[in-house]
């Protein structure tokens, strides 16, 4: 997944997607980043896809083929990041699919809680928000990410439909296609979020620690903010994200992960989950009362089955 999966770390907000990119959309772009509550800063906006609340059905079953999303699912991925200095370092992160559900511009989402590790040090934690349409399009409708250094926390940069010039975007499209055009997965521009995707290779192989597939699906991801990088992240039908790589002259990180392991949460495991993602959700309605602080609380169910 997401990231980013969903993500993304200040290693490189690696698997959620805000990675620095080459140009996708047209037009002039003035980057930006800001903490959760400073809304004074503006971008050109791209091209953003038509949102309409009501085009959306049982948003909570997300069932696309390459983007499947079903609560109690854990993944894991684990691979490298490369620091300024050339030293590779441990990276993983842990996505779970949770069985909350919130309500985001009059769409209810499915709540993913995960977790980024740089070298066994949790850097962060972030919520994030997903809803498939009745074509079956997967949309991110935002993320709460917190920052951590050194076991304290160092900054909160969430962006939510609905607030602040925040707009959902596209994960996955219905059916991903070559050849066609860039699209937006989300626009947050008080936080600088201005991440865009495009169907890069189709029909493509790959084997990660949990097996092999065929048939990959890879997209290019890329933001505004850095120019010539872009990572690159591979989907299995009905698995998922299964790997992330990188290219591009300008890319820093030049981050690898691989999925390593899928579980499958019983009752027990499933509610440790969904405590620790109220727990963040929590700090969230602390640390962001103009954003998140105006959003309603995620609950347990309203999943669509």
């Amino acid at each position: 997944m997401t990231r980013r999966i969903r993500e993304l770390s200040m290693q490189g907000r690696a698997l959620k997607g805000a990675v620095a990119a080459v140009l996708l959309v047209a037009g002039p772009f003035i980057g930006c980043a800001g903490a959760q509550d400073d809304q004074t800063k503006k971008v050109a906006e791209p091209k953003l896809p038509d949102f309409d609340a009501g085009s959306f059905d049982r948003s909570t079953q997300i069932d696309n083929a390459w983007m499947p999303l079903t609560p109690g699912t854990r993944f894991v991925y684990e691979g490298t990041t490369i620091e300024d200095d050339g030293t590779a370092v441990p990276h993983r992160i842990v996505v779970h699919v949770t069985d909350l559900t919130k309500l985001i511009g009059g769409v209810r989402t499915v709540v993913t809680w995960d977790l980024d590790y740089s070298d066994g040090e949790l850097v962060e934690a972030e919520l994030a928000f997903f809803a498939q349409d009745k074509n079956g399009t997967v949309w991110r409708m935002g993320e709460y990410p917190e920052e951590y250094e050194d076991g304290k926390f160092v900054a909160a940069t969430p962006w939510i439909h609905g607030f602040a010039d925040a707009r959902g975007g596209i994960e996955m499209p219905a059916v991903p296609r070559l050849g066609t055009p860039s699209y937006a997965q989300g626009w947050g521009p008080a936080v600088g979020w201005t991440d865009r995707g495009q169907v890069d290779q189709m029909g493509q192989k790959t084997c990660v620690p949990v097996g092999c597939y065929e048939d990959v699906l890879v997209i290019a991801e890329a933001s505004q903010s850095e120019p010539d990088a872009q990572q690159l992240k591979y989907y299995a039908r009905g698995v998922g994200n299964v790997r992330v790589g990188w290219k591009g002259a300008g890319e820093k990180t030049k981050e690898t992960l691989a999925l390593a392991k899928v579980e499958h949460l019983d009752g027990t495991g499933l509610a440790a989950v969904r405590a620790k993602a109220l727990e963040l959700e929590k700090s969230a309605y602390r640390r962001s009362a103009s954003v998140y602080g105006r959003t309603p609380a995620a609950v347990r169910g309203g999943l669509d089955r």
